[in-house]
């Protein structure tokens, strides 16, 4: 049951997200402008998607750079959709009312719940080889894909939609998202870079030699706003945090006496500020953008979350100075 927790439930997820994939690819064939292009995209995303762990690095890098290469030329485009009328949306609201919420509550109501889910796996130790018990938490992708379909499965229930029109629209929706789909997994694979390559250690340098040593005042400035710098280059405070807070964080506070436990929440919650003011974080700033169908499609959401952004920086700035030391 562990082995097949951590090895193979996460893919059938993995493998139902490429499935809407291969379905928006083939409703870009009726796309007017950038079919064969627009159909290739998430023909290709469908493929990584489904095809997961199981398929070479070196081909999933190509693939990528395939659909880079659609994406930088201009030929993925959206196809056009039937707008539904203002009088039928009015109805379906009023029909519906506050239950079409529950569908979006249950994916994080779940997630919540099954992360308190562990199970046993046993894995060979490293010295002697035997088989030992160890307790794991599901995988994220577990936690979310079980929220997702629950979610699906009550919209189906509540809304009572006709299958071509959940696929129109979840077509719909993720041609609006665009390349920004993207954006996640390879933010999140630039963390496992950048760790790998010991960006950490080489920030660190760079510090110690702007940093006078055992000043802590100038220590936590540069911490926190190295925080929300790196999570705006990457857009993923947990992304930036370990490399942050390696470079940063343990050499200049936390060996100085520095409560870590205080640093790491407060650094942690300080890169949020970063992502309230990155386009790089896709998913908060770009996507709804996208969704709301605002007049400025990248920077409106940002403009209006910069002001509170600054202001929560200088106050992480005096918490952790006072609750660290």
């Amino acid at each position: 049951m562990g082995s097949f927790l951590t090895n193979y439930a996460p893919e059938i997820f993995y493998v139902l997200c490429g499935i809407v994939c291969f379905d928006t690819a083939l409703r870009a064939l009726k796309n007017e402008q950038s079919k064969i292009p627009t159909f290739l995209f998430w023909l290709l995303l469908g493929i990584i998607f489904a095809g997961g762990k199981f398929l070479p690095p070196v081909v999933t890098g190509a693939l990528l750079v395939v659909m880079g290469v659609i994406t930088v030329t201009g030929n993925l485009k959206m196809g056009k959709f039937e707008e539904a009328s203002y009088e039928f949306k009015k109805a379906a609201a009023d029909k519906l009312g506050n239950k079409i919420f529950i569908p979006a509550i249950t994916v994080g109501v779940m997630a919540f719940v099954l992360a308190f889910v562990k199970y046993t796996e046993y894995v060979p130790d490293a010295t002697t080889g035997e088989l030992v018990a160890t307790t794991k938490s599901l995988n994220g992708a577990i936690m979310t894909g079980v929220g997702c379909v629950l979610a699906l499965i009550l919209a189906f229930i509540i809304c009572k939609p006709k299958v071509k029109e959940t696929r129109e629209d979840s077509a719909r929706l993720l041609m609006t998202v665009g390349a920004s789909s993207l954006l996640p997994q390879l933010l999140g694979a630039l963390q496992s870079i950048f760790t790998a390559a010991g960006v950490g250690a080489v920030i660190s340098t760079i510090v110690s030699a702007i940093i006078p040593e055992g000043n802590i005042f100038a220590g936590v400035i540069v911490y926190c706003f190295g925080m929300v710098i790196f999570t705006m280059i990457m857009g993923n405070a947990f992304a930036a945090f370990s490399v942050i807070t390696i470079g940063i964080g343990y050499p200049f506070l936390i060996a100085h006496g520095g409560n870590p436990a205080v640093i790491g929440a407060l650094g942690m919650t300080c890169g949020y500020c970063g992502t309230l003011m990155t386009p790089m974080a896709a998913n908060f700033n770009i996507v709804p953008c996208a969704v709301l169908e605002t007049k400025d499609p990248r920077w409106a959401i940002i403009k209006t979350q910069a002001p509170v952004a600054l202001i929560l920086i200088v106050v992480h700035i005096v918490l952790m100075l006072v609750l660290a030391f």
